[in-house]
């Protein structure tokens, strides 16, 4: 069985270290695997500016040397391939194949896997390579391609011809071409934030249906790893990977692709960079929000970062985002270092967990995350609750109080806020009853510190950081003798604490004022019988 030919007229320049080789009309060769060609084929090229009329006659016959050529020599060493800057190359960019023989090697071939058949890369559009060694030792062949398409991308061999005959192939090299297909999305689940040591999963999803993914971390030349594709509730492709134990050195940054089986060197555009932060250090930051937990769409919303540890660089994470935001640190107060990351007008996508952690730009370790900070949208819930007080609006200090939080709508969760509160709101779960769904949220006893205007939301356990529309506000009025001391802590009752009060003195000046108005009393009725007596007798004389 024959090859078959495909030839270009073209001068062709190659390169093998320092000495260039001339070729005129190169081809390429088709040949299926096992074709047998003679000896006569193996003729040696002479050393010069241009090939023998035999082989050059050969080389467009298609009388190449196929993959399985019978050679009689000793065993010669395997050659080995590889490519620069990479294998994955982005479409429309140079690469250059690099072969490396042995020491008595004259010429280089490449050649091509398709299927069930071989070629012979000499031209065709594609490559320029067909090289002799030149005299001085330790070269090596090389061949580049000026752009990289879906043609070049491939499973390549090369080997190359001594004395004694052609060696083996050398060991594939599969080279790939990305940027074919739209890029996917890269999330670490649940949080880009992973302790030292810790283990952490990296989401690739994509719209579009690849048959497999491919993750790269960045500074590796081959895949770290390679899936297959699984399609989620929500529609998508994914395919989960688990990467760890995690380290704090070297940075770990990474990329994934999607590809069809049907071409697997042609990849997607790579996803956006995701970049895992490595925690282990003491000193985690303060996260704050100068706007309260619960803002309204349009509003302003600024995170605010805070430490008393010199960090020079802070990020921000969001829980199930695909990668934090980053901005250096700066000293904002006295004695403290922190980064304000202004989130701009809110929207519904803003609401979610937020972290926050402190690192130096010389290291990769960042610290251990802040604690949580809840930021919930109010208004994204077509529902209103209502919200009333028990046994009434103004009751007195030491008293029971009961909100309650009811909606003829499906609530999971109801949702208690105080105006100007710090801290989160509080959380019960609603309750079905007579049509209604409710929570009751419990304060007792009720000192000043419950003092306050209160709202309540709903919201759904699927999207548990949107909530309905607030209620009425609702004005709780607390009175008794004021004093600084914060009331009893209750953990129903927002922005509670301990409240440990002596009422002694304070009884003591009642019981005075009251037996100082009783001997008032006592004074003014005995005078006013006295002048009763006297009365009469003034009357007789």
């Amino acid at each position: 069985m024959g090859c078959s030919p495909s030839c270009e007229a073209a001068d062709v320049t190659t390169h093998t270290g320092r000495t260039g080789l001339r070729l005129v009309t190169p081809c390429v060769s088709v040949c299926p695997v096992g074709t047998e060609v003679p000896a006569s084929a193996l003729l040696e090229p002479e050393r010069g500016d241009a090939m023998t009329p035999t082989l050059t006659a050969l080389l467009c016959l298609g009388l190449s040397v196929g993959p399985r050529t019978r050679v009689h020599a000793g065993t010669l060493p395997k050659p080995t391939i590889w490519a620069e800057p990479s294998s994955v190359i982005p479409w429309w960019t140079s690469v250059t194949i690099w072969c490396q023989g042995s020491l008595e090697a004259r010429e280089y071939r490449l050649l091509k896997n398709e299927g069930n058949l071989w070629t012979w890369v000499t031209q065709g559009g594609l490559w320029t390579w067909v090289a002799q060694k030149p005299l001085e030792p330790g070269d090596k062949a090389n061949l580049s391609t000026t752009y990289m398409t879906d043609r070049s991308a491939g499973r390549y061999h090369c080997r190359y011809l001594s004395p004694t005959g052609w060696s083996e192939l050398s060991d594939p090299l599969e080279l790939v071409v990305t940027g074919s297909h739209g890029k996917p999305q890269l999330s670490a689940l649940p949080s880009p934030v992973v302790a030292s040591g810790g283990n952490v999963t990296l989401q690739c999803a994509s719209r579009l249906g690849f048959d497999r993914f491919v993750l790269m971390k960045e500074g590796e030349r081959q895949p770290s790893s390679t899936l297959d594709s699984q399609r989620a509730p929500s529609g998508q492709f994914q395919a989960l990977f688990p990467v760890g134990p995690v380290t704090p050195s070297p940075r770990w940054t990474f990329r994934c692709h999607g590809y069809y089986n049907n071409a697997p060197q042609v990849w997607s555009y790579p996803s956006d960079p995701l970049e895992l932060l490595v925690s282990g250090m003491s000193g985690k930051p303060s996260l704050l929000t100068l706007q309260g937990p619960v803002v309204t769409s349009g509003q302003s919303l600024t995170l605010q970062c805070r430490s008393d540890v010199g960090y020079d660089r802070f990020a921000l994470s969001k829980e199930g985002a695909r990668d934090p935001l980053w901005l250096l640190g700066r000293q904002p107060q006295a004695g403290l270092f922190g980064a304000d990351f202004a989130l701009g007008p809110v929207r519904p996508s803003l609401g979610g967990r937020y972290t926050c952690s402190g690192g130096h730009s010389l290291s990769s370790e960042w610290s251990a995350p802040s604690n949580p900070l809840d930021i919930l949208v109010a208004g994204q819930l077509p529902y209103t609750p209502s919200l009333s007080v028990q046994p009434g609006p103004m009751v007195t200090s030491g008293e029971n109080v009961t909100l309650r939080c009811q909606s003829r709508s499906a609530v999971d969760t109801f949702l208690l806020s105080k105006e100007g509160a710090a801290g989160p709101p509080l959380r019960l779960r609603s309750k079905a009853r007579a049509g209604q769904h409710q929570a009751k949220f419990s304060m007792h006893p009720v000192t000043s510190a419950h003092r306050g205007t209160y709202r309540c939301y709903g919201s759904s356990s699927t999207s548990p950081h949107l909530l309905s529309q607030p209620s009425d506000p609702l004005e709780l009025r607390v009175s008794g003798t004021a004093d600084t001391v914060s009331p009893p802590q209750n953990k129903s009752a927002p922005g509670s604490a301990s409240d440990p009060r002596d009422y002694t003195v304070e009884n003591v000046i009642r019981m005075g004022v009251a037996a100082f108005i009783l001997v008032a009393l006592g004074i003014l009725l005995l005078e006013a019988r006295h002048s009763q007596t006297r009365t009469p007798g003034a009357a007789s004389s």
